[in-house]
């Protein structure tokens, strides 16, 4: 649902919350093993329960190898962010509470061998 906000942003009036995936390299199942497979399924199923549940608002998988990193006065090629894990999808949820966030984050997979970051969103959105 949508109220009035400032010039050019609508305010929503339910909460968002971004989750961030990240995995270490070389941790996980490797593409193309019955584990592999295995995850897929558990990914396939928590989707269908975040559509189910009317949370889900948006989710997507990343090209970690095609990252770009915008900095003042430079350019890189690649995700040359100071971490040792690398960003590897996203999903955003629109629940209440961070608690409930943090429910569906633990049914993700990648907790196993990475971590899921959760920010809740400004409200704000472009118009």
């Amino acid at each position: 649902m949508r109220v009035s906000g400032h010039a050019g942003y609508a305010r929503r009036e339910t909460m968002n919350y971004l989750l961030t995936l990240y995995y270490r390299d070389g941790e996980g199942p490797d593409e193309g093993t019955p584990e592999f497979d295995a995850e897929m399924k558990i990914w396939h199923d928590l989707n269908a329960e975040l559509k189910a549940a009317g949370v889900w608002v948006g989710a997507s998988g990343l090209k970690p190898e095609s990252a770009t990193t915008v900095r003042e006065n430079a350019i890189t090629d690649g995700p040359f962010a100071e971490t040792k894990e690398i960003l590897f999808s996203f999903y955003v949820l629109d629940v209440e509470h961070l608690d409930e966030a943090v429910k569906w984050a633990r049914k993700m997979p990648a907790t196993a061998y990475g971590s899921v970051e959760i920010h809740a969103t400004t409200g704000f959105e472009l118009g």
